[in-house]
Parts: C-alpha cells; sequence; structure tokens
C-alpha cells in the first residue's frame, strides 16, 4: 500500500494546489502558513514528526488546522499520529485523504471525526489514471467548511 499512479499528486498539482488556493482566498480564515512533514518508515520516526507538527501549530497558536496526506496504508499511521497529537492540544482538526471503499484506515482515533475522502473513482479504489483521486476545489471548500465549522463549535 502507499501512494499509487490515482493518488499521485503531479508538479501541477502542487504549483496550483486546490488547499492552498481555497484557504487563502478566504476572507474568514488567516493563513497562517504550511507545514510540510514527511513519512518516515521506522514508527517511533512517524510519532516523532506528528508531535513536531503538532507543537509547531501549538507554537503559532493556530485556530485550526487543515491536514492532507498523498499517500495511503501505512502513510495513515502518522497521519492519524498527527491528527491526534493536533486534536489533544485542543486545535480543530479536517483531516483530507484517499479513503475509497478498499483503504480504510490503518489506525483511527476520536479527532479523526472529519475527513474528507478525496476518491474520485465510481468503484471507490484507486485505479491506473494518473492523478484522478487527488484533491480538488470541491474537496478543499468542504474541509474549509468543516474546520469553520469546528472552529466555531470550539470558540
Amino acid at each position: 500500500m502507499g501512494i499509487g499512479p490515482s493518488t499521485k499528486e503531479t508538479s501541477l498539482h502542487h504549483f496550483r494546489d486546490p488547499l492552498l488556493d481555497v484557504v487563502s482566498n478566504d476572507l474568514d480564515v488567516d493563513l497562517m502558513g504550511v507545514i510540510v512533514v514527511g513519512t518516515p518508515q521506522d514508527n517511533s520516526d512517524k510519532y516523532f514528526v506528528g508531535e513536531r507538527a503538532a507543537v509547531w501549530a501549538e507554537t503559532m497558536r493556530a485556530d485550526g488546522v487543515i491536514l492532507s496526506v498523498d499517500g495511503w496504508g501505512n502513510s495513515h499511521v502518522d497521519y492519524a499520529n498527527t491528527i491526534e497529537q493536533i486534536g489533544n492540544r485542543g486545535i480543530p482538526v479536517v483531516g483530507i485523504s484517499f479513503v475509497g471503499t478498499q483503504a480504510s484506515f490503518v489506525v483511527t482515533n476520536k479527532y479523526m471525526d472529519t475527513i474528507v475522502d478525496i476518491n474520485k473513482s465510481t468503484e471507490g479504489i484507486e485505479t491506473e489514471v494518473v492523478g484522478e483521486n487527488n484533491m480538488d476545489r470541491i474537496d478543499a471548500r468542504k474541509a474549509l467548511a468543516f474546520l469553520k465549522l469546528k472552529m466555531r463549535k470550539n470558540g
């Protein structure tokens, strides 16, 4: 399991990232930044990077976080941990990930209650079409709407 053709984001997708575009152009929120975290192989490192990202968000006094992942399967271990670390600090968090019908989360926690599934295939599976199961503007808008609701409830 991991990143396959349909869940792989192309360079052009990164240059025109829909999440960054939607959040940065929304007048209700202030985009504080983007944290890029890798997916380590070792589980202890997976937990370490999740904790560091959460501490970073906490020290920036973020009112909310949208966490996206461009892989699935083993990548969901550190993804779930990062969501939990952020949630444990009282910061509302919304996730964006490929889930589909075949890729249920390897691990979960109580903070994974709002995950936007970027699956676009009708079968709910990864396909051989490059970029088919990527986040788009609708996914980004859903994530931001969910985050606004969580922030309002939290505030």
